[in-house]
């Protein structure tokens, strides 16, 4: 699931020079065309959500997988400290979870 808002982040997540130096720009580029061609739309949430994160820029992410009945996936400690009350997950926490529901991992 994306939104306009998501992918903005997500734009400027890549222009970050910790991810520029393991993400080539041609890579960056071909991420973004990837969601924005395969990816589920979403509007971006008019309402903040019923939870709320200690960092203020997250809640829309929260109200997004909210109102799409979504979990997220994030690095974010913001987000992750909030795992007990809703569905959010570090990235090996979820690539976990996938191979637990996989009867036939590669």
């Amino acid at each position: 699931m994306v939104s306009p808002l998501l992918l903005d982040e997500l734009v400027r997540a890549l222009d970050y020079l910790k991810l520029k130096d393991r993400i080539a720009p041609a890579e960056a580029t071909e991420i973004l065309e990837l969601l924005i061609r395969g990816a589920i739309a979403a509007n971006d949430p008019a309402e903040q959500p019923a939870i709320s994160s200690p960092d203020p820029e997250d809640n829309y992410l929260i109200a997004l997988a909210s109102s799409s009945r979504s979990l997220l996936v994030s690095g974010d400690k913001d987000l992750l400290v909030l795992s007990e009350r809703i569905p959010v997950y570090s990235p090996s926490e979820f690539l976990a979870l996938i191979d637990e529901r996989d009867p036939n991992p590669t």
